[in-house]
C-alpha cells in the first residue's frame, strides 16, 4: 500500500486518467473528490460490498 500524506485542495493522480483531490479536513474526517471517466465505478467500500454482494446472489439471468 502506497500512503501519501496531502494537505487542503493537493491532488493525487492515478494513472493517467483518474484525479483525488483532498476538499476539506475537519477533524478525523477528509472530504474528497474524485474525478474519473464515466466509464470507471467510483463506490465507497461499503457500497461496493453490498454491490458484489447483490450481484453475486442474485439468480442467474437465462
Amino acid at each position: 500500500m502506497l500512503v501519501l500524506s496531502r494537505k487542503k485542495d493537493e491532488k493525487i493522480m492515478i494513472g493517467d486518467d483518474v484525479t483525488l483531490m483532498v476538499i476539506e479536513i475537519r477533524g478525523d474526517k477528509v472530504r474528497l473528490g474524485i474525478d474519473a471517466p464515466k466509464d470507471v465505478s467510483v463506490h465507497r467500500e461499503e457500497v461496493f460490498i453490498a454491490i458484489r454482494r447483490e450481484r453475486d446472489v442474485a439468480p442467474a439471468e437465462v
